[in-house]
């Protein structure tokens, strides 16, 4: 059989034997995979109860005490989690779809509410919701809502705009045109200008007309242009002059003053103390004629910076108070506070010679209110049928600090001699004081506001103005020291209606929560 295998004659085939297959032996799985939640919940719970010990547990099941005590402490976890759960950051409050419309609106949330820069705006997407977005795109989310800022700002009626404020803001050397309701602080202009001269502001006024803009004074700083322009457009309506800025300027030249008188002081302290040193090496002749000369010049700014506070004092607590004498004496008392102030320009000419002629030449602006306050007044006291000299005494006394004891008297006096009218007569005198305006302090706040949003970009564009202008009028106060105007915006004030959210207006739907 051997030579049989070996041989290899030709056409004979020669199989070799195969060896027999053999099959592995099955496997069945562990028990422990073999057990279902359920089952391995109630072995869990067996074990936490303790009613048998792990190692009985374990030969039932036919696991090990191993798995027993694993699936133990995952019971004993879920308990601590479910009735002390801890404080970590994973925890869901609520789930936000983010959809295309979603990321507009938020887009321009960023940029209006945050102050954000279009670049940050792609920067915040792509770090915080792993979303890209070009520059192009966030550019063109915010022009696209430019029409729809811009219907909502034309549709306004104007005409119950009473007192306007007007004043320009500059931005990369272009002024920027802004007016503003006193009452409700809806701008009504906003326009970036070439010139900011008489022909410019005659232009832009007439145009508000059409709106139904016909205020009964306004109320702007010493802006020839502005004036001017308002006088061509407008020639009935009264511009008053700005008490803010005059109070400002009055206030640096204290300011001035104090700091010279300091210094001079300083000054001879420090002569003082140089003679005295002398003194011990018998030279004090000179250092003393030295620290005459400058005690005499100390005198003199003391006594310069001493008498300007008083008289712009009286100025500020007299002349431009609410509470105070009629138009003519207060007429009286300016012009003797100007008076006095230019017998003491030599000592400071270029300080206080600006103030003189800035104060001369709007007299008549600045007591504009005056004129306007003692009209109100003299009606309050026609319609209670009493004199006007109580009614202004009311109005100083109410202006009183409550803790003054020489309040007190004055009130009683008051009460005994008007009776009955008293309270109704206290509440109208306060209607009038709260409607007088003085200065425009309006809209130099607004134009804080819009130094926020300019100092983002060098060059402005009208579009941005438009949407600017459209959300600081419907966007809603959520503080004022006026109860009030909190959460009412300025076109809710001006119109006595409310309206839908600033994002609801331009076409979108603000994401509520469920």
């Amino acid at each position: 059989m051997r030579r049989l295998q070996n041989s290899k004659e030709p056409g004979m085939c020669v199989s070799t034997p195969q060896p027999p297959a053999v099959h592995s032996p099955v496997t069945n799985p562990p028990p422990a995979h073999a057990l279902r939640p359920e089952q391995r919940q109630r072995l869990a719970l067996h074990a936490l109860a303790g009613t048998q010990p792990i190692s009985t547990l374990a030969r039932h099941t036919h696991v090990s005490r191993k798995f027993v005590y694993r699936q133990q402490d995952l019971a004993r976890e879920a308990l601590n989690n479910a009735f002390d759960p801890p404080p970590t950051d994973a925890s869901v409050l609520f789930h936000l779809p983010i959809t295309k419309r979603w990321i507009e609106q938020f887009t321009l949330g960023l940029v209006l509410i945050g102050h954000c820069p279009l670049r940050g705006v792609v920067e915040l997407f792509c770090d915080f919701f792993d979303h890209e977005i070009s520059l192009g795109t966030v550019h063109n989310i915010v022009h696209s809502a430019v029409e729809s800022a811009r219907h909502h700002n034309t549709r306004y009626d104007l005409s119950p705009v009473r007192i306007g404020a007007h004043d320009q803001i500059f931005q990369h050397g272009q002024p920027v045109l802004v007016g503003v309701d006193v009452a409700s602080t809806f701008c009504y202009v906003r326009s970036l200008e070439e010139h900011r001269d008489a022909d410019t502001w005659g232009v832009r006024l007439l145009e508000l007309q059409d709106h139904g803009l016909r205020p009964d004074a306004t109320i702007a700083d010493g802006g020839r242009g502005l004036r001017a322009g308002q006088a061509l457009a407008w020639p009935d309506t009264p511009c008053r002059g700005d008490v803010f800025h005059a109070l400002r300027d009055l206030g640096q030249l204290v300011r001035f003053l104090d700091n010279r008188a300091y210094g001079v002081i300083g000054a001879g302290d420090q002569q003082q103390r140089r003679m005295t040193r002398a003194k011990r090496h018998g030279r004090g002749n000179t250092q003393s004629k030295r620290l005459a000369l400058v005690r005499q010049e100390q005198d003199r700014a003391i006594t310069l910076a001493d008498d300007v506070s008083v008289l712009i004092g009286w100025l500020r607590d007299d002349t431009f108070a609410v509470a105070g004498p009629d138009h003519p004496t207060r007429g009286q008392l300016f012009d003797f506070v100007v008076a006095e102030l230019e017998s003491r320009e030599p000592r400071c000419p270029h300080r206080i010679g600006p103030v003189v002629r800035a104060l001369r030449n709007q007299r008549d602006d600045l007591l504009a209110f005056v004129a306007a306050l003692d009209e109100q007044l003299a009606a309050v006291a026609k319609e209670y049928e009493v004199s006007p000299a109580s009614v202004r005494e009311l109005l100083e006394v109410s202006a009183l600090d409550g803790r003054c004891p020489a309040t007190w008297p004055r009130d009683a006096e008051l009460r005994r001699r008007l009776g009955a009218r008293y309270w109704s007569l206290q509440n109208a005198v306060a209607d009038v004081a709260s409607q007088t305006v003085r200065a425009s302090s309006v809209i130099e706040n607004l134009n804080s506001r819009l130094r926020g949003y300019f100092f983002l970009r060098r060059h402005l564009g009208g579009a941005y103005l438009d949407l600017l202008r459209f959300f600081l009028n419907h966007r809603r106060f959520g503080r004022s020291e006026h109860p009030e105007r909190v959460g009412k915006s300025p076109a809710q004030l001006l119109t006595g209606c409310s309206h839908p959210h600033w994002v609801e207006l331009l076409g979108y739907q603000p994401f509520k929560r469920n």
